[in-house]
């Protein structure tokens, strides 16, 4: 075995120092480890190699990625894994370690195993090399198999080379001191760099499971307004998409990163996570009386009284001066008014879009009638607050509840600006924080206007208001079509409160339609005329 030249030591420091710099740069865990394995093999000219990753619960080392040159076999890594590779156990039945297989007793040793001749050791049981020798025609002749362990000493995987080629005639030899000092610095270095990048996964998983915990919390307070909140980032996503595959118009030079994608989508996750401050009865307040219940139904018992008086009254009369058609008709007109009456303030309880002036104006005048109380006292047939909910002009909030719901996005930025984000992270808060502003700088709560505010959180108010109209589970409204939809939001492109650049392409990449297929009910699904839609120009 001739020594290593110069030149040749000097390849291999490239080879760790390239391999140093990549280990930062790689994410995709199945790529660095592919990067790792080739590494190894290109260090110590093997022919073949193997990576096993120790299992999640420390029981057995998984297959991972094969490399073959002369066979030309790749599996897993960037591509598929093979079937016929199985799991090797770190341990038998009886709790004894596992000693036979090489890879098993490097892992459980925690040192390295280097073979001249495979086949002329007796201490391993190498049947399941012998088969892979068989079927493909190959001879397994030396082996290198060196654990991965992390700073903590901890078993991250095992990487096995097979047969280092001799550069200078093509001869296979034997792994020297070398090669296997050159190994296990690269596997150390490697472990780390693998353990970091778990622990990047585990910190991601685990505010990703933060994040639905705080959605979980606001869905047990709404299930309505938990949907929203799964259902927004995913709207947010499919816009952004196809914002950023647009290739003409002042949006045509947008792009985002895999990172900036995640960066969005969490923040779509996060946009209403103020409203875990809101009360249950302003959230889910389905109409215009309702609280605790819905105090319409106070209401009908005043009427009930209303009339069972009017019964009493006309008995009396009765009683007094004998039955008469007039007394008849004055009972049966009144009844009929109460009734009436009734109906109304049923009707007026379920919010509208607007209210018209003559209703208001109805509101009032029954609420200056009075009825008479258990205790005898006269009582205004309608309390102060009632006459304030009953004519709220649009929706069923008053002006004080509607401030409390606003304040949920005040509460959102709080709530994320305390948070100490990552840089791939920090623009998080201005993305979910911006969904109730306008191009006119008239929403809150910061009143930005466009040039103010980021492409990302400009889609996100898109997102919000559509998913809102066409949601069918608010308690307080029914799902609206796509067209009736469409016609709203492109209102709201014309009067400042969208951008109508984001709005035409949402438009014309049918984002609204992709979006409805998958999420919306089918009887919304009409057939849109795209000619009619306001502030949208068919090209």
């Amino acid at each position: 075995m001739s020594e290593l030249s110069n030149t040749q030591i000097a390849e291999r420091l490239q080879h760790l120092t390239t391999l140093s710099i990549a280990l930062n740069d790689i994410k995709n865990v199945k790529l660095l480890l592919e990067r790792i394995l080739q590494t190894a093999k290109n260090i110590t000219n093997a022919d073949g190699g193997t990576f096993y990753r120790v299992s999640a619960d420390k029981t057995c080392l998984e297959f991972d990625i094969l490399i073959n040159s002369s066979l030309s076999l790749h599996y897993g890594g960037s591509k598929d894994k093979s079937d016929k590779m199985r799991a090797i156990p770190l341990s038998f039945d009886n709790g004894e370690p596992n000693l036979d297989a090489v890879v098993a007793f490097a892992a459980n040793r925690k040192e390295s195993v280097n073979i001249e001749h495979v086949y002329d050791t007796p201490i391993f049981n190498f049947s399941g090399m012998r088969r892979f020798d068989e079927v493909h025609d190959y001879h397994c002749q030396s082996l290198l198999a060196v654990p991965m362990l992390d700073h903590n000493s901890e078993l991250v995987g095992v990487l096995q080379l097979i047969n280092s080629v001799d550069c200078n005639n093509g001869q296979i030899q034997a792994f020297d001191m070398t090669d296997q000092l050159f190994i296990e610095a690269l596997s150390s270095q490697a472990a780390i760099a693998i353990t970091n990048q778990d622990l990047i996964l585990q910190l991601e998983n685990l505010l990703e499971s933060l994040v639905n915990l705080i959605n979980i919390g606001i869905d047990e307070k709404s299930a309505n307004t938990g949907r929203h909140c799964q259902q927004v980032p995913k709207l947010t996503m499919m816009l952004a998409d196809a914002v950023q595959a647009s290739k003409e118009g002042p949006l045509k030079d947008f792009s985002m990163s895999e990172n900036e994608r995640y960066e969005l989508w969490l923040a779509g996750m996060l946009h209403d996570c103020g409203k875990i401050t809101t009360p249950v009865h302003v959230i889910e307040k389905a109409t215009k009386l309702q609280t605790i219940f819905d105090r319409i139904d106070l209401i009908d018992s005043r009427f009930e009284i209303l009339g069972r008086d009017a019964e009493i009254r006309y008995l009396k009369q009765v009683i007094e001066a004998g039955k008469s058609s007039q007394l008849v008709q004055a009972l049966q007109d009144e009844l009929e008014r109460f009734n009436c009456d009734r109906a109304f303030l049923a009707h007026a309880n379920i919010g509208c879009e607007r209210m018209q002036d003559e209703d208001l104006e109805r509101v009032m005048t029954i609420a200056n009638e009075s009825w008479i109380d258990y205790l005898g006292e006269t009582q205004p047939l309608l309390t102060e607050n009632e006459v304030e909910n009953l004519m709220i002009r649009a929706g069923t909030l008053t002006g004080e509840e509607r401030k409390i719901i606003n304040n949920h996005i005040s509460v959102t930025i709080r709530m994320l600006e305390a948070l100490p984000w990552p840089k791939n992270l920090q623009d998080i808060p201005e993305y979910a924080g911006g969904h109730h502003e306008r191009m006119d700088g008239k929403g809150y709560p910061r009143g930005l206007c466009k040039e103010q505010m980021s492409v990302q959180a400009r889609v996100m108010a898109i997102a919000d208001i559509f998913e809102a109209l066409t949601a069918k589970d608010r308690p307080y409204k029914t799902g609206k079509t796509l067209t009736e939809s469409l016609r709203i939001l492109g209102r709201f492109s014309l009067n400042g409160h969208i951008d109508p650049d984001l709005f035409r392409i949402f438009v014309s990449e049918k984002v609204y339609l992709k979006y409805a297929h998958e999420f919306m009910d089918s009887a919304q699904i009409d057939d849109v005329d795209e000619s009619q839609i306001p502030g949208y120009l068919i090209q």
